[in-house]
Order: C-alpha cells, then structure tokens, then sequence
C-alpha cells in the first residue's frame, strides 16, 4: 500500500468515526461518510465493500488503542496487587475516554450493532489474558493465593465491563477525594472480600 492510499484510507476511516459518533453506526450512510471525508462515494467503495466493513474497522481501531494502554500497565514494575488495581482504573478511564472522544454516550458506538460484540469478542480474550498474567505474577511473588485463575480472571473481567457504563456516568463520583474512596473501597473488595474474617 503507497503512502498516498495508505493515508487515504485513515482520512476515510477517521471521517468514517467522526459520523458514527455523531449519528450512531446505524444511522450513518456511506453518503454520509463519503461527505465528511471530501473523497466522493468511488474513493470510499475503491477501500470499503460497505458500511459494516469500515464500522468493524473503526472499532478495532479503537479497541486495539485501549488494549495497548493496558498492555503498558500489565509491563510496569509494580506489585501485583498495586498493577492489578492500576489496571481496573485504568481500563474504567481509557474506556471513558474512548466514549467520550467518539460521542458514546449519544451514539451508542459501543453498543448499537453486532459488528461491536465480535469485534469486542477478541478484545475480551486479550483483556482476560493480560488479567491472567498479572494474577499468575501475584502468585509468584506471593501476594495472591488463587486456587482458580481462570475463572477469577474471567470474573474480574465482566466486572469491570459491568462497570463500564456507571463509571462512564459519573456514578462513581468526579471529585478526587469520592475517586480515592472508592479506588479503597473497591481494593477492599477485590483483595478482602466482604466475609468477615474470624
């Protein structure tokens, strides 16, 4: 691919963005993003079969700039339990950051077609794998004891996509100090439990 096609290609996938953030993936046209881009509709057809093939490649774009984010987190020198919390908080951050930069909130960009869960679907494993990881390092560096590593990577990760939208919402509080309360709070309950140790 030439320089000239290449950059092409993501001045068409950006304008492709900017629309379903605007507008939501369903109710963007080609039209539409032809327009936005200043290309015409041939250029845009000359690159994208139709509209689903450039929405699952907006997404993955997306989506693979979130997993590179924790990937940095998952590589820190860091205590397992101090990485492990970093990397909820994080996730929760780049992932309101993602909605926010794409009109989210309005658009549904993560939520309003198929095109997003099997996009999402491969993301899922490479964010349940970077959690196995850093439990796997808290085991060995003796600060986790965890009969079951899979499954507590797998809770751990619809958690966090539980928690996606409340947090996105505000509804764990903006301020600093409500953000430190619950950053205690939840460490108290992932690494504490709420069962009432005799």
């Amino acid at each position: 691919m030439s320089g000239t096609t290449s950059k092409t290609r993501e001045i068409l996938i950006d304008a492709a963005r900017r629309v379903f953030a605007r507008k939501g993936i369903e109710r963007t046209t080609m039209n539409d993003i032809a327009t936005a881009s200043q290309k015409g509709r041939r250029t845009l057809y000359m690159y994208f079969k139709n509209k689903e093939e450039i929405s699952s490649i907006v997404i993955k774009n997306e989506m693979d700039r979130l997993h590179e984010m924790l990937e940095t987190v998952e590589k820190k020198e860091l205590p397992a339990d101090e990485k492990l919390i970093t990397f909820i908080y994080m996730r929760l951050e780049a992932f309101k950051a993602t909605v926010t930069r794409n009109g989210s909130l309005r658009a549904n960009f993560f939520h309003d077609s198929w095109n997003v869960a099997k996009v999402r679907k491969g993301y899922n494993l490479q964010e349940i794998a970077l959690i196995k990881k850093i439990l796997n390092n808290g085991i060995k560096e003796g600060i986790f004891n965890i009969p079951d590593i899979d499954t507590t990577a797998l809770i751990i990760h619809y958690a966090l996509k539980g928690m996606e939208v409340p947090y996105i919402r505000g509804l764990f509080g903006d301020s600093a100090d409500r953000i430190i309360q619950r950053k205690e709070s939840v460490m108290n309950l992932i690494f504490n439990g709420i069962k009432v140790k005799k």
